[in-house]
């Protein structure tokens, strides 16, 4: 039992830390260069046999990428995703033990409209990648986020995969193997002939309508949501335009422990296995691919430092922003520092992450109206009266219920209220007694509108992305192929419903 006056000032037996001056745990002559855990401390050869080794492991355990697929690098100018490009340049060089056999391209999106940068600052960011990219000899390009307003609507509706996008047997990738090194036709293209198109001008009225969406979110983790649902879209539209079926993502161990939590807090628990996993196949022909997501960002942070590899700074919505500026940057506060005390806290985060299932319908084969609007994934709406969503709509429902003002007299003897019908016939909110509520006569319009807009597209979207959308000013700032979308599955609901006393239901089919 403890004491008020007992002595803590014993000595406690501490465990001895690893140095430098030990040597390398594989060749065991080297002197250690890096220490990456304690007792892993690798020379600068053997680390860098190491990290390569880890990355081509992870590509040839999991077995998306075929031979002869074309593969489209998402390069931010980060650290991680730069080491990526690293890697595969590395893998598909002439002296490599084990060569990669698919055919790669690069994408930067520009995201510098957002952040306020100027044209020059904008140009001059793109210079520096493009001599990267250059460097490499694969085909880039350089895509502004302002063309996802000129965006098709096809983009969030899932196509149907090809069969080199859906998940194969391991004979099939033995078979692809053995024809790719028969026909000999895989090999990356020839730089000579690479002639890299400039990017398209970009207009001024593009740049502020983006900059209003954004900002019509009132807080920093919703501008966080909204431009990461943009910036996939936008990928992915790329990648079909272009020719590609896989694209690669720099996201690294660090980055998904920090980002599982995140989805977490912000209700995105069912989409875990899509947002954290190795591939992600929601849009079905598009197969989004995390080979770097076995590396921390201290061991990324040591090779680009040991190896030269290059990287830009870009700088984003939460730069310079204090830690409780939005749940992203306090959620990334609290891993980066708990991990210099825990060292395993990371890896534990990220370990978990793979083991985590969900009841609801896989996005791979839920149907089109049983999907997000925006982030394409399955809706985790559709559930019993006694789940804790319908328990928080319930109480969101009651809070935001308004009841004629009582006196006293009233409150002792208190009569039936009669709650105004929900009949959208344009009126203002205020409508039927109290204040008005002055947005109609501004031109902004009324609140109930706001309301209706945010109700037709509440079926639609799931849980965190309803949150998203409830945190902006107005959906009217949403791109336009986000908008006819949901007016199409809308139309489409109103003519099932129309109909559906005439449509069998599942167990009822003929024989």
């Amino acid at each position: 039992m403890c004491q008020v006056d007992e002595d803590y000032l014993c000595e406690l037996d501490r465990a001895e830390v690893p140095s430098v001056f030990k040597k390398c745990v594989k060749c065991k002559e080297a002197s250690a260069a890096v220490v990456i855990r304690a007792g892993d401390t690798y020379c600068r050869g053997c680390f860098k046999e190491y990290f390569i080794h880890k990355f081509r492991a992870m590509l040839g355990k999991n077995r998306i990428i075929f031979p002869g697929d074309k593969v489209l690098l998402a390069v931010s100018g980060g650290s991680s995703s730069c080491s990526m490009l690293s890697q595969v340049q590395e893998g598909l060089s002439q002296n490599a033990h084990k060569k990669l056999r698919f055919i790669p391209g690069i994408v930067y999106i520009d995201e510098g409209g957002v952040v306020g940068q100027s044209v020059d600052e904008r140009q001059r960011t793109a210079a520096e990648l493009k001599a990267v990219f250059r460097a490499t000899g694969f085909p880039f390009y350089v895509v502004p986020l302002e063309q996802v307003l000129d965006l098709p609507s096809s983009v969030i509706v899932t196509a149907q995969s090809s069969s080199s996008s859906q998940q194969q047997p391991a004979s099939a990738y033995k078979v692809a193997v053995d024809q790719f090194l028969k026909s000999n036709s895989g090999s990356c293209l020839n730089p000579k002939d690479q002639e890299p198109t400039s990017p398209p001008v970009v207009p001024v009225a593009h740049t502020q309508f983006l900059q209003q969406l954004i900002v019509s979110a009132k807080t920093l983790t919703a501008r966080h949501d909204l431009l990461n649902t943009l910036r996939q879209h936008l990928l992915v539209h790329t990648a079909r335009t272009e020719g590609y079926r896989k694209v690669m993502l720099g996201d690294n161990c660090t980055r998904l422990a920090i980002k599982l939590l995140t989805s977490i807090s912000l209700g995105r628990g069912a989409q875990l296995a899509q947002d954290t996993g190795f591939s992600d196949s929601r849009y079905g022909d598009i197969i989004l691919v995390r080979p770097m997501r076995d590396y921390s960002a201290k061991e990324i942070a040591y090779y680009n430092h040991f190896f030269n590899v290059a990287s830009v700074f870009i700088p984003s919505l939460d730069t310079k922003t204090t830690e409780k500026a939005s749940i992203q940057r306090l959620t990334e506060s609290f891993v980066t520092k708990l991990q210099v005390d825990f060292p395993s806290t990371v890896s534990t985060i990220y370990r978990t992450s793979e083991k985590l299932q969900t009841t609801c319908k896989n996005s791979s084969t839920a149907d089109l109206s049983d999907r997000c609007l925006l982030c394409v994934c399955a809706l985790d709406t559709s559930l019993e009266n006694a789940s804790s969503y319908q328990a928080t709509l319930t109480s969101e429902q009651l809070s935001q219920t308004k009841y004629p003002a009582r006196t006293r007299s009233d409150r002792l003897n208190p009569a039936p209220v009669e709650l105004e019908s929900s009949d959208p016939s344009g009126q203002c909110c205020s409508s039927g007694g109290g204040e008005d509520c002055g947005r109609a006569e501004s031109g902004e319009g009324c609140c109930s509108a706001k309301e209706r807009e945010e109700t037709n597209l509440k079926t639609l979207l799931c849980y965190s992305c309803h949150l998203t959308i409830k945190d902006m000013s107005s959906v009217e700032h949403l791109p336009q192929y986000i908008l006819l979308e949901a007016q199409r599955r809308e139309r489409r609901s109103k003519m099932r419903e129309e109909i559906s006393e005439f449509l069998l239901d599942d167990g009822e089919g003929g024989n």
